[in-house]
């Protein structure tokens, strides 16, 4: 059976290099016009320096004749700081990919061409941050030639990189030497980054930054980024703020909504739409152990793997971290990760985690009021509740820690998502845990009665919950697509106490909530059928 299998392979191998010789397809010099899946190509927006993505044209011969295509090329010839590659079958002589020739399509038949650029903004006669750059791909036939648009908006940035040149020669990678405990003592890392110098401690508004690696703020130094600052992140990159040191990013709010011109964005630095709700295309923003005074306000935090990591701080006598109507999204794993630290939010908004949305681990020290602590996570399944509190540690050598600081407070708030449980806490030993929510909604339907034994879930005890809503339906506008305004259908309009109201009188959207405030970070708004 084996050799008559081999034989009939043979056999039609034979026949068919036959029929190739005997059947040679001619081609005709072009001179009917082409057709094409678009008339211009835009290739987003790029910074300076950095590659675009790769975009495609399909170019198509409708005629029932084989055509010749006598040369592709692009219009600005050697100068053109676009790249091409047709079919990827005709670039083999051509390792520029700005001139093409000879090029063969079948009747009735489709091919690709391929476009990418990298633009050096200094090697433009322009003093803008931001210009269109354009170039033409033209297709040359007997009679005439076509023509397809390029386009794309090209940014300058100031890049900060982990890296120099060793004796104006070698080009190495620089890692950090980080004091992790606060006890001044430095330890190596593998992480790829390096300090910030004083010229670079001010972010301005004035052009995006792109981080390489992470930009750390070295023991007594402050990093201030200003309004309307954007911060963008390569893979594996972030912030590090090192014992003695702090943060402070302070936007304020825009009016116009569509633009928000004054609020602070950190993202990842592809600019592609396809790239724009993907988790996990950077680090983090990490405060270690002894950083201090931390304020993060009218901010965007988006696509990172954590949005804000601290450890440390519980025990400060004011709050480590202050947040104030800041935004996260799309988190890989964590929106805020706190070990032992201490934050005080207000107008917090968190959705889309790949774990939790909020995690207080370790015990520490928080307060939210009026925010939105949510979790429509929808790219996977995630093991953690959008709010998760413990008061313990457990190492890899399942050695448990327990820290006896819990004080937790919660109020005016809602904790929602996607899961049948999206508030949870926990504990080991017999330390009491304090805390309280008070005015604020659940996501908490325990359909297995898994915690009915559980004293932590007794939603009846005044001491840790006053005037809990259970289950209720926020009616976020659209959750999925990170928007979680409340409309004229919620359920939870007007149950906010005033008294907490008052300690965060705006919304995140600026709108006045102490006549009669509804929970969580936004007023809520009619929307009309």
């Amino acid at each position: 059976m084996y050799n008559f299998f081999l034989k009939a392979l043979l056999i039609g191998s034979v026949i068919f290099l036959w029929n190739s010789c005997d059947n040679e397809v001619d081609f005709e010099i072009n001179d009917t016009l082409l057709t094409f899946s678009k008339d211009t190509v835009y290739l987003d927006t790029v910074f300076t320096n950095i590659g675009s993505s790769t975009y495609n044209l399909k170019v198509y011969n409708n005629s029932s004749k084989n055509i010749l295509i006598p040369e592709i090329k692009l219009s600005k010839g050697e100068n053109s700081f676009y790249r091409l590659n047709v079919d990827g079958i005709y670039n083999q002589d051509n390792d520029d990919g700005k001139r093409f020739e000879n090029i063969e399509l079948l009747a009735n038949d489709s091919l690709y061409i391929f476009i990418e650029t990298t633009i050096d903004i200094n090697d433009i006669d322009t003093d803008q941050t931001s210009f269109l750059y354009d170039d033409k791909i033209e297709f040359l036939n007997s009679n005439n030639t076509q023509e397809v648009n390029l386009v794309s908006l090209v940014k300058d940035a100031v890049f900060i990189y982990p890296s120099r040149y060793e004796n104006n020669q070698q080009f190495i990678y620089e890692t950090l030497e980080i004091d992790f405990d606060g006890d001044g003592i430095n330890e190596e890392t593998e992480i790829r980054g390096r300090y910030l110098i004083d010229e670079e401690l001010t972010f301005t508004n004035e052009k995006p930054y792109v981080i390489y690696g992470y930009a750390a703020v070295g023991q007594g130094h402050e990093l201030i980024i200003e309004k309307g600052s954007r911060i963008h992140f390569h893979d594996n990159s972030g912030i590090i703020v090192t014992n003695g040191a702090s943060i402070k990013a302070n936007g304020e709010f825009s009016q116009n909504q569509d633009e928000l011109e004054n609020q602070i964005i950190f993202e990842g630095d592809r600019l592609e739409p396809f790239f724009e709700n993907i988790p996990g295309q950077w680090g983090t923003i990490w405060l270690l152990d002894g950083s201090f005074d931390n304020e993060f306000s009218y901010c965007t935090i988006k696509n990172a793997s954590v949005g804000i990591y601290t450890t440390g701080g519980a025990n400060f006598d004011n709050y480590k971290l202050n947040i104030s109507s800041v935004e996260i999204y799309n988190s890989s794993n964590f929106g805020v990760l706190s070990v032992s630290s201490s934050i005080d939010a207000e107008n917090l908004v968190i959705n889309k985690s790949g774990q939790s949305s909020f995690a207080g681990t370790y015990g520490g020290k928080y307060r939210l009021n009026h925010s939105t602590i949510s979790n429509f996570w929808n790219s996977g399944i995630r093991q953690f509740p959008s709010l998760l509190l413990n008061n313990f540690y457990i190492d890899s050598d399942d050695n448990e820690f327990i820290n006896n600081l819990f004080d937790v407070d919660i109020t005016n708030s809602i904790i929602d998502g996607n899961q049948n449980i999206e508030f949870l806490i926990e504990k080991l030993g017999d330390t009491n845990l304090d805390f309280k929510l008070s005015n604020s909604l659940i996501k908490f339907n325990d359909v297995n009665d898994y915690f009915d034994n559980n004293p932590i879930y007794d939603f009846s005890n005044n001491l840790h919950y006053e005037n809990l809503f259970q289950n209720l339906s926020p009616s976020f506008i659209n959750a999925v697509d990170n928007d979680l305004r409340i409309n004229q259908n919620s359920e939870i309009i007007g149950l906010g106490s005033l008294e907490f109201a008052t300690q965060t009188p705006f919304d995140i959207l600026n709108n006045n909530r102490t006549d009669n405030p509804d929970l969580g970070a936004y007023q809520h708004i009619i929307i009309e059928d």
